[in-house]
């Protein structure tokens, strides 16, 4: 697999393409955090670790930009119990308390 994720500020969405197919994870901000609301990988990308490799993306991203995040997306969610060197990027479905 090659390829880099891009934010796609202009949509609320990362990015990752490998040849002419792209997949998403998209976002919403809410309450000075990132809100994760849906991950998208075509068919044509499965079983290729692209979801997995675009959600370390997103949070990678997150993370130097010194964001939290609200994973609504269940494939977010389940990438982030795997892998609990994010959990500290995850705030309340509310986002952080002010």
């Amino acid at each position: 697999m090659s390829g880099d994720v891009k934010n796609n500020a202009a949509r609320n969405r990362y990015e990752l393409t490998v040849g002419d197919a792209t997949a998403v994870v998209e976002y919403e901000r809410r309450d000075g955090a990132i809100v994760f609301t849906h991950t998208e990988v075509p068919e044509s990308m499965a079983g290729q670790g692209i979801g997995s490799a675009l959600a370390r993306g997103a949070l990678e991203d997150a993370r130097s930009s010194g964001q939290k995040v609200v994973p609504v997306c269940p494939f977010v969610a389940k990438y982030i119990q795997r892998h609990p060197e994010y959990q500290d990027l995850v705030v309340a479905e509310g986002g952080p308390s002010t």
